[in-house]
């Protein structure tokens, strides 16, 4: 890579920094509660009481989980578009999202789940499931990228028609249902974020870890294997990296639609192929998404607020379809 390119990369990775760091303060600093900005700096510095509740309990905590969910999210689908040499792939083509929904749908009507605690647990237990039983019908005779979204499609469909069914029958699933399964950032809580922080740190390591061998083997497989890379052990340690990461990801927060599809679909075609840039962008830029689409949420709908995963789909559908319009949009 000549010098210069590397450079404009270097400094186009140091701008996403920055403006991530521009949403975090928004993020914080705004909310469906109006608040003056000396409100907010004095609640940052309050143990209790009204500003401290706002601040600390509600904003830096939702604001943590947008960052952790967020670079979740946008990793996951960077290593899945990867694997699958599809750059319209996302957490949800291979059924994870799916997963995790059946699951929380089922601890609430069989189990009589109540606590989000819980939840969290079932759903990433359920997307963990689903990742495979995936791996399982798509790989065991060897796996391909068609037989891994074909299995992916399968499942889903058939979990959400299950999803539909429970639903549909039973009154109380459905009214606890439909808001975790709409996508949001209010459940966050320090409990939450611990629970689901292991998960995460421990699938974006392994993710970033993996885009040398995923840059072999997206010049197809017999090249790849000329390189030396292992395209089995890759291909389980990418599913296990998407799944780990939209497993917790969703559990903390319901499914979110987009923000994994959207973001490394937008970054390649500035950083070219090369998962080694791709990767670190979507981590960076992931989270300006998705909490920039929270803080647009708590605006619009004041003193009320619009739940982040309907924003993310009423934004990410227009600005997808032109990307996806777009010729020079990179692709695998």
């Amino acid at each position: 890579m000549p010098p210069t390119r590397r450079a404009i990369r270097a400094v186009g990775l140091l701008v996403s920094v920055l403006i991530l760091v521009v949403v975090v303060l928004a993020s914080i600093a705004i909310g469906a509660k109006q608040l003056s900005l000396g409100e907010v700096w004095h609640g940052l510095f309050e143990s209790s009481g009204t500003y401290g509740d706002v601040v600390v309990d509600d904003r830096i905590s939702r604001t943590l989980l947008g960052l952790l969910a967020g670079a979740g999210l946008g990793l996951a689908g960077a290593v899945l578009q990867a694997l699958t040499r599809n750059p319209l792939a996302d957490p949800g083509l291979l059924g994870i999202n799916a997963g995790a929904s059946a699951a929380v749908v089922t601890a609430i009507t069989f189990f009589g789940v109540t606590s989000l605690n819980v939840y969290v647990w079932f759903a990433f237990l359920g997307a963990a499931a689903v990742g495979a039983l995936v791996w399982f019908l798509g790989g065991s005779r060897g796996a391909t990228p068609v037989r891994l979204a074909l299995a992916g499609t399968a499942i889903t469909a058939a979990l959400y028609g299950y999803l539909q069914a429970v639903m549909i029958t039973d009154d109380s699933a459905l009214n606890k249902m439909r808001f975790w399964t709409v996508g949001s950032l209010t459940s966050a809580t320090d409990s939450t974020i611990k629970q689901v922080l292991p998960f995460l740190v421990a699938g974006m390591v392994l993710a970033l870890a993996l885009a040398r061998p995923l840059n072999a083997m997206e010049m197809g497989d017999d090249t790849a294997k000329a390189l030396g890379a292992n395209l089995n052990r890759t291909r389980v340690l990418s599913m296990l990296a998407a799944t780990v990461l939209c497993g917790a990801a969703t559990a903390a927060c319901g499914p979110i639609v987009f923000v994994g599809l959207m973001v490394p679909h937008a970054v390649r075609s500035f950083t070219g192929p090369d998962l080694r840039w791709i990767l670190p962008y979507a981590a960076v830029l992931s989270p300006v998404l998705l909490l920039g689409a929270d803080v647009v949420g708590r605006i619009v709908a004041r003193p009320a607020e619009l739940q982040v995963g309907i924003v993310t789909a009423i934004l990410g559908g227009p600005v997808f379809i032109f990307l996806v319009r777009r010729r020079r949009t990179a692709q695998l």
